[in-house]
């Protein structure tokens, strides 16, 4: 910086000293042209101090102050001039009095604003207690001098000092966006990244709230990713204090939701692992096969793993991890899935462990101490945390494949599940929109979906549990995501998992039209012809009452759901079209109606279905209908 200063203060240095000396030889308007000296001399002076303090000058209103006064030294210098042409040209060259008052004006102004950016780059130790003041440059604009007053605390401040500007510059990014650009445009970014990596915990809380509200569009994102964040974000996410660290995870999160792209970057920066490591804290019990628990206080989880470790690796994987339970003791099926996780990881990384013993125990004692400082946080801190790294997460995978697959690996999948039964709202509600935009992706990646909701993972089992048991509940806020997500594996399913559809055709009585539509899209996924198995889900579909609700949601719904109930009663009389039920509720004439309707034909797509279907119900149903008159 003090090498760019010198170089654009020169000029302006050098205009100042050129209307200084041609100011001596004024003809006319001698008086006036003293003031115009005596003030260029004041305002040379400020610029030989501005060079000289140079590396605590604030790069963006260095530039635009010295420009102003550029300009007004040439408009000084050229008027100095005229007043110095002697015989007829000065009779015939007329100079108005209001040019020199602007011209005077103008030097005055650039005084007050060289001598303002001096006292803002000024340490404060070394600052009168007297307010700055606004600078001429900033009059009509205001916002403008606060911003730039509040970053040179950033750069030059005290440590509690620079945690003020911090927040004020909190308080304007909150208030108006177009403040957050303009702290953006200003440099605002580059002190508040070194704030948020060494600074007192209020300064980087404050730095980290600041960043997360000026990433409030891709561009000013992309900007900050550019900046070098997600390093620092990680390192606070790993050894700050905890509030900072939640406030950290809402600043991802809100950078995540604003700009995609910048899901690699942090993945790449292992803000994902310690998000996890954050969601698992206290949700699941960590295993450590250097813990020593005493016999009264062995916790189940324990002594599954004691009992695990006795098995060898080939029967791990042969027959699956074993769950036993102490004498005496049961746990609850949440803590059995938890058990049933954690004993299968460990089974597959134990060759690893055992052949990194030495590494793993220093690993270990690092955690063990992290894991202390943890727990002496407030309960309230604790679950904020949780929360915010359920919310970081949800938008971190959204679209993702890659951090889904990271995801579904470890242990988030499971503190998902868990948290989803028995967090706080918020933490249920983050959690939930999480695992809608994993099963959304595993939809569309068939990888993901073998790999993270194989039927035979106790993590995917406790998931899809927890979906199912706010689907029967139906009055959660949360049972339009666990309606979706289940859709979104539909295909995942086995046939004998027959306790999926029934919940689920019940709801297509919902008085809320959000509810049913949403069932409805779920059951077409089962039903469609991309589902391997849709043949069974359709049979079942019709075995709890499905077309009985189809048939009413069809003639009387809206327009939109309407549709979407012709569509799955299409799908039930193509793929079974010799059901008795389907003959008993009419769905053949429900059909030959829709044909009639021109909401339902204006879409070919839609009306070659129901033709289809049409005809293969008329082919069955005919010969139903001869058998009976047979018997």
């Amino acid at each position: 910086m003090s090498d760019i200063v010198k170089q654009i203060i020169a000029k302006p240095i050098q205009l100042a000293d050129q209307v200084i000396k041609a100011s001596q030889y004024a003809c006319s308007f001698k008086q006036d042209c003293a003031d115009i000296k005596t003030k260029t001399e004041k305002l040379a002076t400020l610029l030989r101090q501005v060079a000289r303090v140079s590396n605590d000058l604030y790069e963006r209103p260095t530039r635009r102050i010295v420009n102003e006064t550029e300009q007004a030294l040439e408009k000084a210098l050229h008027l100095i001039y005229k007043c110095s042409r002697n015989g007829l040209r000065r009779v015939f060259k007329i100079i108005p009095s209001a040019v020199i008052r602007r011209t005077q004006q103008q030097l005055e102004n650039s005084i007050g604003d060289v001598s303002w950016l001096l006292r803002v780059s000024t340490p404060s130790d070394d600052q009168d207690d007297e307010y700055l003041g606004l600078p001429p440059i900033a009059a009509n604009e205001p916002t403008l001098c606060l911003i730039w007053e509040q970053i040179a605390t950033l750069c030059s401040g005290t440590m509690e000092e620079r945690a003020e500007g911090a927040a004020s510059l909190v308080s304007l990014a909150r208030d108006n966006e177009r403040y957050g650009k303009l702290i953006i445009e200003e440099g605002g970014v580059p002190p508040l990244l070194r704030l948020a990596k060494e600074g007192k915990e209020d300064g980087q809380e404050n730095a980290a709230r600041a960043i997360g509200l000026l990433g409030r569009n891709p561009e000013s994102v992309e900007h900050i990713i550019n900046s070098g964040v997600c390093a620092i974000f990680a390192k606070i996410l790993k050894y700050s204090p905890m509030k900072v660290q939640l406030v950290v995870a809402w600043a991802v999160s809100e950078l995540a939701a604003n700009y995609p792209k910048c899901q690699e970057h942090f993945l790449q920066n292992n803000v994902i692992r310690l998000l996890v490591g954050h969601l698992a804290f206290e949700t699941i019990q960590e295993h450590s096969r250097y813990a020593i628990a005493s016999k009264h206080s062995m916790s189940i989880h324990s002594v599954v793993i004691a009992n695990s470790d006795t098995n060898t690796g080939n029967e791990e994987h042969e027959k699956g991890p074993a769950v036993t339970h102490p004498a005496g003791m049961r746990g609850n099926d949440m803590h059995n899935v938890v058990a049933n996780t954690m004993v299968e990881k460990s089974g597959k990384s134990r060759n690893d462990r055992s052949h990194n013993s030495r590494n793993n125990r220093r690993q270990v004692t690092l955690v063990g101490a992290s894991i202390r400082s943890r727990e002496l946080e407030d309960p309230t801190t604790k679950s904020q945390m949780k929360a915010m790294a359920a919310r970081a997460l949800w938008y971190l995978c959204s679209g993702n494949v890659t951090i889904c697959k990271s995801i579904t690996e470890s242990r988030a999948l499971l503190c998902f599940a868990v948290l989803l039964e028995k967090g706080e709202y918020e933490i249920q509600y983050n959690s939930a929109m999480a695992l809608t935009e994993i099963t959304a992706v595993a939809e569309q990646h068939v990888e993901l979906r073998h790999s993270g909701f194989k039927p035979t993972s106790p993590a995917a089992r406790a998931v899809v549990d927890q979906f199912l048991k706010i689907i029967k509940n139906a009055n959660s806020d949360f049972l339009v995501s666990s309606i979706q997500s289940i859709g979104h594996l539909a295909r995942t399913f086995r046939a004998t998992e027959t306790r999926i559809i029934p919940p689920i055709v019940r709801l297509l009585d919902n008085t809320e039209t959000d509810v049913s539509t949403e069932a409805i899209i779920t059951l077409i996924k089962f039903a469609c012809p991309d589902n391997f198995l849709h043949v069974n889900h359709c049979k079942t579909i019709i075995d709890v009452g499905g077309p009985k609700h189809l048939i009413q949601l069809t003639y009387f719904g809206e327009q939109a759901l309407q549709a979407l109930a012709l569509i799955l009663l299409c799908y039930l009389a193509m793929h079974v079209p010799d059901s008795e039920t389907l003959a008993q509720d009419e769905v053949l004439v429900v059909l030959e109606w829709a044909l009639k309707q021109g909401h339902f034909t204006q879409q070919s797509s839609l009306e070659t279905l129901v033709v289809e279907a049409k005809q293969r119900l008329e082919i069955y149903q005919s010969r139903n209908i001869r058998g009976s008159f047979i018997r």
